[in-house]
This record gives structure tokens, C-alpha cells and sequence, in this order.
């Protein structure tokens, strides 16, 4: 079963990348994509190679964004794609069908896609504003997904939805009343002062919500 918060690294150089992953991992993450852009490969394998390690002593599964290639040579949990990336096919032949592999959405129509070319979840954006994506598809708010999520139940679509984009504590509620699966964080985990209340608040009310349905 997928956990139900995702924490999307985020920093450069590396040193800063690891520091922010190892904190959300001691704030009680439970998955983590390292999503490094504008880096080199041999930079983002490197990194890879040390917060696997990490992942594996706090049994927490690691996704690497972009790159099925580097999530195969570290025995990642699996790999994240956009919409402009390797296609999923290429990526499961690099993976193998024993790892995850999410997809970016950002419509009804990609998330058909996205269900159709067999990703184990979909990441569905933004919410809301955010400074973490250099171009920004458009704004689905809590009235985007919930026409979403409606339109996936009457077309019995059941591949989890993680909402992303700008997300804040005050929003946990709302996006949850969507029937959205959970949640996928960076800036409300780097940026906070006391990570590991924010990260348990989210799960208790990620895990509340699902316990009463």
C-alpha cells in the first residue's frame, strides 16, 4: 500500500538535498522522491546512492523524479515521471514491474492517460501556486479535483491520486473531502522549524480521513 505523504525533495547544491531529505525522513516521512532538477546525472546518482541507504534504515520507500535509469542502478522503489518525460512503457522496461511508477497529471484527460499506460499513482497539479515548478500548468484548486475525482469514479478509474502544488496544513481538510488518496509536500516539510509536528499532523489527518470511509 502506498503511504499516504509524499515528501518531493528539494535544494542545491547535493549537501543541502540530503540534509532535507534525511530531516523529513527523521520528521517520520514515509516516502520520498528526490526530484533534483537542473543537476547532472552523475550529480542526482550520487545523492541517490546515499539517501537509499538512508530510506532503507528508516523503511521508507524512494522514488527518483525523471530518471529510470538511475532508480534502476540504486534499486530505487521506483521513479516518478512528467508528462514530457520517458514514456511509461520505456521506464517499466528499465524499472521492471516490481517497482512503483507515478506519472504527472494535470487534467481528466492526462489522468486517462496516466491510468491507461499503467502507473501505480498519479500526481495531480498544482493546487495552488508554487515556487518549486519553473512552468506551472494551470490552477486546479479543491473544485478541480473533486470534478476529477468524480469524473474517475464514474468511469471506475481507481489508480491513486496524490494532489501536489503549494499545499499548506490549512488545506489537508478540504483537498481530502476531493476523495483525493493523499498528498505529495516539499516546502511546508524544508521549510518548517518544527518538522516532525507538521509531518505527524499530516498523517494524522491523512490517516483519519481514510479511517472514516
Amino acid at each position: 500500500m502506498l503511504a499516504k505523504l509524499q515528501y518531493i525533495s528539494q535544494g542545491s547544491p547535493a549537501a543541502e538535498q540530503i540534509k532535507n531529505i534525511l530531516e523529513a525522513l527523521d520528521a517520520g516521512c514515509k516516502w520520498v522522491q528526490l526530484r533534483f532538477k537542473n543537476a547532472s546525472e552523475e550529480e542526482i546518482k550520487a545523492v541517490a546512492e546515499k539517501v537509499k541507504v538512508r530510506c532503507t534504515e528508516y523503511n521508507a520507500a524512494f522514488i527518483i523524479n525523471d530518471h529510470p535509469k538511475i532508480a534502476k542502478e540504486v534499486d530505487a522503489d521506483g521513479v516518478h515521471l512528467g508528462l514530457n518525460d520517458v514514456s511509461v512503457a520505456e521506464a517499466r522496461k528499465i524499472v521492471g514491474n516490481g517497482k512503483i511508477i507515478g506519472g504527472t497529471a494535470n487534467t481528466f484527460e492526462h489522468i486517462v492517460q496516466r491510468s491507461a499506460e499503467g502507473c501505480n499513482y498519479i500526481g495531480l497539479g498544482p493546487f495552488r501556486f508554487t515556487t518549486t515548478k519553473e512552468k506551472l500548468s494551470p490552477i486546479l484548486g479543491a473544485g478541480g479535483y473533486a470534478a476529477i475525482t468524480e469524473k474517475m469514479r464514474q468511469q471506475k478509474i481507481f489508480t491513486p491520486v496524490f494532489a501536489i502544488g503549494g499545499i499548506v496544513l490549512t488545506d489537508i481538510e478540504t483537498i481530502l473531502q476531493t476523495g483525493i488518496y493523499g498528498i505529495a509536500v516539499s516546502g511546508v516539510v524544508t521549510n518548517s522549524a518544527d518538522k516532525k509536528q507538521i509531518v505527524q499532523h499530516l498523517n494524522s489527518s491523512l490517516y483519519a480521513e481514510a479511517n472514516h470511509r
